[in-house]
């Protein structure tokens, strides 16, 4: 038995090397184990400075949308933004120009979420002073010229101070409605 021991006792540093090598395989691998891609949550796309244009029945651009870096995921497929932009052009109104700190796409396109530091800008014009909204959250519906929020609210312009809870605006007409606990402080004219 001693003698058999002896013999295997070369190949111990072998197995144990194997061994070795064996777990590292799997620390490298990691939990996905074959590395099965369609599990992971990687981007098959980023696109960096990109604008992209909206046109009308007529041929004129309407809507613009521009980001930092849009990056598409597979798996879920979603489309996260960078720093998005988007600006609505009529020809009755200034445009309007939205920003943000992030955003994402739907799946189809048809609708973007803009988060974090969310700010929309009206210019001035005619005798209207420019117009500030600033919220956390804005759902935006290109199609429909229509964006609305339910976090909290703030307008500001040269006279106007408003805080709300939520909001739905059309930016081709722009109008707002503010939805609840709507306060107000209204400074009049310098004579």
């Amino acid at each position: 038995m001693k003698e058999r021991l002896r013999s295997w006792l070369p190949l111990l540093p072998l197995i144990l090397l194997l061994g070795a090598i064996y777990w590292l395989n799997l620390q490298v691998q990691g939990p996905a184990g074959g590395g099965n891609k369609s599990l992971r949550h990687d981007p098959d796309y980023i696109i960096d400075n990109f604008t992209a244009s909206s046109l009308d029945e007529k041929g004129k651009v309407r809507f613009v949308m521009s980001a930092k870096q849009m990056r598409h995921y597979p798996d879920d497929d979603t489309t996260h933004l960078e720093a998005p932009q988007l600006l609505s052009l009529t020809a009755e109104h200034p445009p309007m120009r939205m920003t943000a700190q992030n955003g994402e796409i739907s799946h189809k396109g048809d609708e973007v979420f803009l988060r974090d530091d969310v700010t929309i800008v009206r210019p001035a014009f005619a005798k209207q002073s420019e117009l500030t909204f600033k919220t956390s959250y804005l759902h935006v519906l290109p199609n429909n010229n229509t964006a609305d929020s339910n976090q909290p609210v703030t307008l500001v312009d040269d006279r106007t101070n408003m805080e709300a809870n939520g909001m739905e605006l059309n930016y081709q007409t722009h109008v707002v409605q503010f939805l609840s606990r709507v306060k107000t402080v209204y400074a009049p004219a310098k004579k």
